[in-house]
């Protein structure tokens, strides 16, 4: 089982994040949460790559507002996660994700993987940040980063459906960044996560076995 640790960023900046580490660690991920917080949701997720043998961690981003601050998946909690995640500035994020990144980089090579908010994150972490890989699941606000450039092998796992994230907006970042992997499903925002409506239980399985073989073939 995971436990909260305390991390300190590179400004001075102290947060929480939820990690959980296997006996004999084969790489480490950072997770990157979705607009709703290091919820159970994500910290499930954290579970469930450490029971593959990465040393997970999932900083929790929203403590430069507030310490604990977890949201479910109603319209109105959404709506105060969006508020939330536009009262933070993009650098000092990166600097929280990157505080979490050297907090496991002990466990071997480092992959990130951030789901909606965190998708988009994930693009980030590719492109500024030492990771050996990244992949962002539906991360919509990705096109606002299109400019950035992915350092490292970037993948993307799409829902079809996502209003969120248009066929236009795919066909920008394919155009731009040739050399990202796009992985599109019949489902729509929010596919991989087991307490939203939206989710598709397929189209999640699938997404984690590439998931799983993109961080076997990078980090080990």
């Amino acid at each position: 089982m995971g436990e909260w640790i305390e991390l300190e960023a590179a400004d001075g900046h102290r947060l929480r994040a939820w990690r959980s580490t296997p006996e004999a660690p084969r790489g480490a991920v950072v997770l990157l949460q979705e607009i709703f917080g290091v919820n159970g949701h994500i910290r499930a997720l954290v579970e469930g790559f450490a029971a593959e043998g990465y040393d997970t961690v999932a900083p929790a981003l929203y403590d430069r507002i507030g310490p604990g601050i977890e949201l479910g998946y109603g319209d109105d909690e959404a709506a105060r996660g969006r508020d939330l995640r536009s009262g933070l500035g993009v650098d000092a994020t990166m600097a929280d994700i990157a505080a979490a990144r050297d907090a496991v980089a002990g466990s071997g090579g480092v992959g990130a993987v951030g789901y909606c908010w965190g998708g988009a994150l994930a693009w980030l972490a590719a492109a500024r940040l030492d990771v050996a890989c990244a992949v962002g699941y539906y991360g919509s606000m990705t096109i606002d980063f299109v400019d950035e450039t992915p350092k490292r092998p970037m993948t993307m796992m799409l829902g079809e459906k996502d209003a969120t994230f248009p066929a236009a907006n795919i066909e920008a970042i394919a155009a731009r960044h040739p050399g990202t992997a796009i992985f599109t499903y019949p489902a729509g925002h929010g596919f991989a996560c087991d307490e939203r409506g939206s989710w598709h239980e397929p189209s999640a399985r699938l997404a984690r076995e590439r998931t799983l073989d993109i961080f076997a073939r990078y980090l080990g």
